[in-house]
């Protein structure tokens, strides 16, 4: 979910369901936009837009505390979540996007391990891009399945291991909040990597991450992003009963 990070982020990060249709590529070749059945509402779009443009304004005209970098996290963010919620293939341009701004955001405010979780997020934001649109059967687009128990067995060495290994690093480059900093880093990277996977529990490592975001942001005087962080936290709710119900419809389970 990056949000940044969450940014993730993740899927920043939210999909839904996929149906397979297999068709001669010569044909007609698949568009890197939109699986089948994860179409958007031209209403969505109005709202993402408009949101986006007052909020910009708002900063640029100097009409709230907010700076223009942090207001184009926030739509951005806002953007990508959404569009992961509804499985849509443009949340990864989106993604990629925030990632920009949310390094120079955490770079200006010392949250060292969320600054360079940016980097990683765009690096694996392409490969997630890539492998949501041929990472399925035959080199299809990817659908909605579980995780896999050896996936999860990684995944609880990792993130002790590597909150340990994070904190000690912030701590010896005086990070502002290294421990709470290194855990929301590498339970990020956790979830988008489920999200790069289509993993219907990536939505569960992302609410975890965001009930420590929120608090987090506050502390560091970043009221707007922790209000963003807030409102990943309820996409995020709204994703993992979406993709729930797809996964259990069999429109989108792998």
């Amino acid at each position: 979910m990056p949000l940044g990070n969450r940014h993730r982020p993740l899927d920043s990060v939210t999909g839904t369901r996929c149906v397979v249709v297999k068709m001669s590529t010569e044909a007609n070749p698949p568009t890197m936009l939109a699986p089948p059945d994860s179409q958007v509402h031209r209403t969505e779009w109005f709202i993402m837009a408009a949101v986006t443009v007052v909020m910009v304004t708002l900063s640029w005209r100097g009409w709230w505390p907010v700076s223009l970098t942090e207001a184009w996290g926030f739509s951005t963010g806002g953007v990508c979540v959404w569009l992961v919620v509804r499985e849509h293939m443009a949340n990864w341009p989106a993604g990629l996007a925030n990632n920009v701004v949310f390094f120079a955001l955490f770079h200006q405010s010392r949250l060292f391990a969320d600054m360079w979780l940016q980097a990683v997020y765009f690096a694996l934001g392409i490969f997630g891009w890539w492998n949501w649109h041929r990472g399925g059967d035959d080199r299809s687009a990817l659908r909605i399945s579980r995780t896999q128990p050896w996936e999860w067995a990684l995944l609880l060495c990792f993130v002790p291991v590597g909150t340990w290994g994070f904190r000690y690093l912030l701590t010896a480059h005086g990070g502002a909040a290294p421990f709470w900093d290194s855990l929301t880093t590498v339970l990020s990277l956790a979830a988008q990597y489920l999200l790069c996977r289509k993993r219907l529990e990536n939505w569960i490592i992302w609410i975890l991450a965001d009930l420590i975001y929120v608090p987090l942001y506050f502390s560091r005087s970043l009221p707007l992003t922790a209000v963003l962080y807030g409102v990943f936290l309820i996409m995020c709710l709204i994703g993992l009963r979406e993709w729930r119900r797809k996964s259990r419809s069999g429109g989108g389970a792998g």
